[in-house]
């Protein structure tokens, strides 16, 4: 047990499950702005009215939820940028500032 604890302590595992907390969060928020805002912005510029994300199309008697697809699409792209810009380049100049590379000169 008093290994299992250490491990659950030590700080990677927190600082994880916090980033996944957060993550989740995150995502939450980013889905409901696209399907309040992008969603609808992206039918009034195709010339769909209402939520786009409830169009359809239907083969035979199949139904395809293309708007829903789109949605996930649109929350996708804007979750991956979000965390390129606002986590993985101020964590790369932050490490290029404390760590910089050493030039290596031949002989």
């Amino acid at each position: 047990m008093k290994g299992f604890r250490s491990f659950i302590l030590r700080g990677n595992v927190v600082d994880l499950a916090v980033g996944i907390v957060i993550g989740a969060a995150f995502t939450a928020v980013v889905n409901g702005f696209v399907s309040a805002f992008l969603t609808p912005l992206v039918g009034l510029a195709t010339g769909a009215t209402g939520d786009m994300s409830r169009k359809t199309f239907t083969v035979g008697a199949t139904t395809f939820p293309y708007g829903t697809f789109i949605n996930a699409a649109i929350s996708f792209l804007l979750l991956v940028g979000a965390l390129y810009f606002l986590v993985v380049l101020p964590i790369n100049k932050l490490h290029e500032r404390l760590a910089p590379h050493q030039d290596v000169q031949a002989p």
